[in-house]
């Protein structure tokens, strides 16, 4: 299914508004609103190629994607991320198609003296809709803290930019039980620089780092809770925006496995690796 009826927690629906409670608690604080006044959250598929290809190869790529789209009609929204210098390229073959592209990343500076970095306004030229922020590659291997992973996502919105905020733990703070806290943290560093409003235009990718590119995998469970904790943490803030807001999975997600991911209530999505890297195995993804 391409796209769902948003709610809070499984509630579909209330004659009035009301607090939600769970199993014991004092409640969350969140309210539910008639189902027909949410809108649907539209299923969406990215494949971050990361540094991979060549100029032939994301030809070859992006026209098997295109041409697969066509034929298939999966009805969920597709999206892009290639490396840096083909963007040219996808905008000029991608045009007027119903997939859409964007960056890996951005700097949280309009336009100066940053060697090797790339601005907002840049991408816009290309045609990008979307840009990435705060990936764990980024976040280990280049020093991307929260707090400037959310000065570029609030660059990229001030440029019409709609970032994709990655948010996950590693497998040692999973095991010693700090999931919820670690992804809290990297949520809250955004919360303070664009407020709940500004979850209003982007997405969010729970990425486990500990199941990117390993061949592990959250199960379809395991990813439902952290993406319920994520939507409830926003919920007691605006429960519209929580509702409304797309949360994407990520981690060795498959054409075998996506569609059980995928069939969680608070999963809308996938951010994917390598199996984006053929346009086969992600167009399965995407019909899942």
């Amino acid at each position: 299914m391409a796209a769902r009826y948003v709610y809070l927690r499984g509630c579909a629906q209330a004659s009035s508004p009301l607090s939600l409670r769970g199993p014991g608690s004092k409640g969350f604080g969140l309210k539910i609103l008639p189902a027909d006044y949410y809108m649907q959250r539209r299923r969406l598929v990215a494949g971050n190629w990361k540094m991979n290809g060549s100029l032939e190869a994301a030809r070859e790529l992006v026209s098997g994607i295109i041409n697969g789209m066509m034929n298939t009609g999966s009805g969920c929204e597709v999206v892009v991320f290639p490396p840096f210098p083909y963007l040219g390229l996808i905008q000029d073959l991608a045009k007027g198609s119903d997939l859409g592209w964007g960056g890996q990343n951005l700097s949280d500076q309009v336009a100066g003296a940053y060697t090797g970095e790339i601005a907002a306004e840049m991408l816009l030229e290309f045609g990008c809709r979307y840009v990435l922020t705060g990936h764990s590659e980024r976040r280990s291997y280049f020093g991307d803290s929260n707090q400037w992973v959310a000065a570029k996502v609030a660059r990229a919105q001030q440029a019409s930019l709609v970032p994709v905020l990655c948010v996950g733990e590693t497998l040692e703070q999973r095991e010693a039980g700090e999931t919820e806290a670690i992804v809290a943290a990297q949520i809250d560093a955004v919360l303070e620089r664009v407020g709940i409003a500004g979850f209003g235009q982007l997405v969010v990718a729970y990425e486990p780092v500990w199941a990117i590119g390993t061949g592990r995998t959250a199960s379809p469970q395991q990813a439902q809770d952290v993406h319920a904790f994520i939507r409830t943490k926003l919920g007691a803030l605006d429960g519209t925006i929580a509702a409304q807001l797309r949360i994407l999975y990520g981690g060795s997600v498959k054409g075998a496995n996506a569609a059980e991911l995928f069939g969680m209530e608070d999963i809308d999505g996938g951010l994917i690796g390598g199996a984006s890297l053929t346009h086969e195995e992600f167009l399965k993804i995407c019909l899942a």
